[in-house]
């Protein structure tokens, strides 16, 4: 297990992975002196929590995870992911624009060097841009931690290209594992998840996406949404409708669509211009 170090404080944390596999087999020894087959069950149990957790995005198991807002406002946060799509990604742009939203964009480093083009029209329209690491390998968390820590630094020197460094990475699917932390270690980089989600499966199933949305957000919600092509493009046009009524429909039930970075009270990417940089 990896133990790091609080920054503020200087002492040893430990992960509620750690804490859990700790007081686990603290209790196993505990009952190998009444019986030998009991102590087997904490362990067990441990196993089972380790091999589930990965799959919970807002389950900060094995490392802090930031999946909602810590403001009180009545507001929520959209998000993308998968792209930037040179179809898509263009349309949720006017979107956005036409009902004058901002929202972050995790991209893969493959799509940002295949449409550069994308990666400055997003930023130009004032949106923030996360990492989603560099191919969107569904999964890259039970990969060797070296492999992990290559795909995030891949899509990091990517996106510097363009003048901006990333904060938020968001793990691919929402996937964590224990190997996450060390393949973040020294990079500056934190993990933001979601709360809302319509199980899209990547616009695999994109019927009533808006519906699906709308029943479950609550103030503070970080929403996941996907800028790649539905599985038919001819659905992309009720796709597009959709997203206009997700965004309209958080109107009328009086939540504001805020910046990420407002939303969960930190900066989601650096932006270098010049000598200036500006945070988003």
């Amino acid at each position: 297990m990896n133990s790091t170090k609080s920054a503020d404080s200087g002492k040893l944390t430990l992960s509620p992975a750690e804490r859990v596999g700790i007081v686990s087999f603290l209790i196993a020894i505990t009952l190998l002196f009444l019986d030998v087959r009991l102590s087997v069950i904490p362990l067990a149990g441990f196993i089972l929590l380790c091999a589930a957790a990965p799959f919970f995005p807002r389950f900060g198991f094995f490392l802090p995870i930031i999946s909602r807002g810590v403001s009180n406002q009545k507001a929520v946060a959209l998000t993308f992911d998968d792209g930037p799509d040179p179809l898509v990604t263009p349309q949720v742009l006017q979107l956005l624009l036409k009902h004058q939203v901002k929202a972050t964009f995790f991209v893969t480093g493959k799509k940002a060097v295949e449409h550069p083009g994308l990666i400055k029209e997003i930023l130009r329209h004032g949106h923030s841009i996360g990492n989603h690491s560099y191919i969107h390998d569904n999964l890259l968390m039970f990969r060797r931690t070296k492999t992990i820590a290559k795909e995030i630094a891949s899509a990091q020197n990517v996106l510097s290209d363009f003048g901006i460094v990333p904060l938020a990475f968001r793990p691919p699917v929402g996937i964590t594992g224990p190997r996450l932390r060390p393949a973040l270690k020294n990079s500056g980089m934190y993990i933001v998840n979601f709360s809302c989600r319509a199980y899209d499966g990547g616009n695999r199933w994109i019927e009533n996406i808006s519906k699906k949305i709308l029943k479950r957000i609550r103030p503070g919600d970080i929403v996941v949404l996907h800028d790649v092509r539905p599985h038919k493009q001819s659905l992309l046009a009720y796709w597009l409708n959709e997203m206009d009524l997700i965004v309209s429909g958080l109107t009328e039930k009086g939540l504001a669509v805020l910046p990420l970075a407002e939303i969960i009270g930190r900066p989601v990417m650096i932006m270098k211009t010049g000598d200036s940089t500006e945070e988003r």
